[in-house]
């Protein structure tokens, strides 16, 4: 493939809709992105007034990411990351990060978003030894990632991957069996690899959050914060990275010194490691 990446769209039916909100933009909007639409920005604005620091909290998810990925290409020796609900392109995307550290890392973006697909495909570029590819699927039906030309294509299958869940499964609701799926990516994982995982929590502000959460259902976008208990189930069947599951701004911070408030940004982080 010319310049070390390659596109492939693995058969979502999604249409664009501008005038319903989507998570991804509603997410870029408060990163202060431009990919969004007046549906994205109400949506995004009613929760800022139930949530006033959901932008800052938007962007610490953003730094875990970064810190995530850059400790597992560095101390981990992981080159091979799948991102699934990768959101809009923005500054520090997974491969940007990777590739930094290891030029030939390789990585496939997975989103349900047509708006996420084109832009990815018009502003994401590889470095000429790694290499970049995107499924256009829904985790909900954790095959269409896992049977995606893309990954055989893309991943050396027998050796470790990084999947990374950031922001994304308070999305699924209890019954999308979102354990289910999670497993399921798992099970299909090598030996040595390493789930990363962000997710709010009502555990830091049950009203608040409780109406944010409204706000999103009725927009039609599913919504369900979990507590940090539930937040450790997903890594069942894996070995947390030290400190554990912990509020997202105390997993390893940057500087040495754990930020004064952690717990500003309410969502709890990990990476686990599959043995």
């Amino acid at each position: 493939m010319p310049d070390g990446h390659a596109w492939v769209h693995a058969g979502s039916s999604t249409k664009l809709d501008t005038s319903l909100a989507h998570e991804a933009r509603v997410y870029d909007y408060w990163l202060g992105g431009k990919d969004n639409y007046p549906a994205d920005r109400a949506l995004g604005d009613t929760i800022a007034t139930h949530i006033p620091g959901i932008r800052d909290m938007a962007r610490a998810n953003r730094a875990f990411l970064g810190r995530a990925v850059r400790h597992l290409a560095r101390e981990a020796g992981i080159d091979q990351f799948l991102d699934i609900g990768t959101g809009l392109p923005t500054a520090g995307n997974t491969h940007e990060v990777a590739q930094r550290i290891d030029p030939a890392a390789r990585v496939v973006y997975v989103d349900n978003d047509p708006l996420v697909l084109a832009h990815a495909r018009a502003l994401m570029a590889s470095t000429p030894q790694g290499r970049i590819a995107f499924v256009d699927a829904d985790l909900r039906d954790p095959h269409s990632v896992l049977d995606a030309p893309a990954l055989a294509e893309t991943f050396d299958r027998d050796r470790p991957i990084a999947i990374l869940l950031v922001a994304i499964m308070m999305f699924f609701r209890d019954s999308d069996d979102p354990y289910g799926a999670v497993g399921r990516l798992l099970d299909a994982a090598p030996s040595g690899s390493y789930l990363v995982l962000t997710h709010s929590t009502a555990d830091f502000d049950k009203r608040a959050m409780a109406r944010a959460a409204a706000a999103a259902e009725r927009a039609g976008i599913g919504f369900q914060p979990r507590s940090r208990a539930d937040t450790e189930s997903f890594f069942t069947g894996t070995e947390l990275v030290e400190p554990g599951v912990v509020p997202i701004a105390a997993w390893r911070p940057d500087s040495d010194a754990i930020p004064a408030e952690p717990r500003s940004a309410w969502y709890w982080a990990g990476i686990g490691r599959k043995p």
